[in-house]
């Protein structure tokens, strides 16, 4: 109810008990009303779908409002949906370690020196002494190869991007580069040509804890790798079989073939805690649409596998709110923003 100053008639006092009051006065009581009535539809709205608080923040004109979404507490995290746009993020957007997350931005940049097609292998790369001996380490996660064994370029991506092994991202980095140093150059001029101007790269394994990036900027990532089929293809691959690799080799994703889960990559060191870039589709409205999200930083300080494990669970409890909720979401857009989307059907 307006305040009692701004009544126009006192509780009491019948309307003929009075003088009648002056334009101008009437004009500001009933300006001041307006103003009254809009905060207070204000008040209810903001009642109703809650604040951001806590760095959470909802994007692309509220695509995600009135969504309880369960968001990570620790950490940051972002979330888009292909086709519709942002749902938004949590948590304040500090570069942060990002660990073997890392190697995504080291297999585009390999990608794009050397880009393969359809079924193609790509060329042969030996394994030099350094790679064999570092897959001997214990501090690490490592790929068992042995000097002088030859894979072709989809087997050695393989070998980084499921096993998630750090000696094959830095033997990589020297056969496109001539060292890991200027292919790290590399990666940072592919991180500022993609926008991602909270991110620095120091490695390609991602064991450095001075490689540093956001969730924001992480998704900027994700959302262009996954144009890629032969990376998009790599990453959904829960195991493989390589000739000359005791195997299986098993994806260190286990969130593969579970909620719709198509990728994409893991990281976990103590500096860096858990951290997870996914890849999800979901049906909706007679559609699959690609879902992507970043989450980093989880149980920061504990060992990589609780931090990992931490990922892993609150990354598929917000998996699973956003697609029980898509079919709202999409039904909320105008015609003009639902795009047609073609994508690979749900496994």
């Amino acid at each position: 109810m307006l305040p009692a100053r701004l009544s126009a008639v006192p509780a009491g006092e019948r309307p003929g008990d009075r003088p009648a009051l002056p334009l101008r006065r009437r004009r500001t009581l009933r300006l001041a009303a307006s103003i009254w009535a809009v905060i207070l539809v204000a008040a209810a709205v903001r009642g109703c779908y809650g604040s951001a608080a806590g760095g959470e923040s909802t994007a692309d004109g509220g695509l995600a409002a009135g969504m309880a979404l369960p968001w990570p507490q620790d950490g940051q995290t972002s979330v888009a949906v292909e086709g519709l746009g942002d749902l938004g993020s949590k948590g304040e957007q500090e570069p942060v370690p990002i660990a073997s997350v890392t190697k995504v931005m080291t297999a585009y940049v390999i990608l794009g020196e050397h880009p393969l097609k359809g079924a193609a292998t790509g060329p042969v790369i030996e394994v030099d002494r350094k790679a064999a001996d570092e897959s001997l380490s214990l501090e690490e996660s490592s790929a068992p190869v042995r000097e002088g064994q030859r894979f072709t370029e989809r087997q050695m991506l393989e070998l980084m991007l499921i096993p998630s092994g750090n000696n094959i991202a830095r033997l990589l980095a020297r056969w496109d580069a001539g060292t890991q140093e200027a292919f790290v150059a590399k990666m940072n001029r592919a991180a500022a040509g993609l926008g991602m101007t909270h991110t620095t790269y120091t490695g390609a394994s991602g064991i450095e804890p001075t490689t540093v990036s956001t969730a924001v900027d992480q998704l900027r990532l994700a959302r262009q790798v996954m144009k890629d089929p032969v990376l998009r293809s790599i990453v959904a691959k829960p195991r493989v079989t390589i000739p000359g690799i005791p195997g299986p080799i098993v994806n260190t994703n286990t969130l593969l073939g579970r909620s719709g889960v198509i990728g994409l990559k893991t990281g976990s060191t103590t500096p860096a805690g858990g951290a997870l870039m996914w890849a999800a589709e979901a049906a909706a409205a007679g559609r699959t649409w690609l879902i992507l999200g970043v989450v980093l930083h989880q149980r920061a300080g504990s060992p990589p596998a609780t931090g990992l494990q931490a990922a892993l669970d609150r990354s598929r409890i917000l998996i699973d709110a956003v697609r029980e909720s898509l079919d709202s979401v999409v039904a909320a857009q105008p015609l003009q923003r639902r795009p047609v989307v073609h994508s690979q059907s749900l496994p």
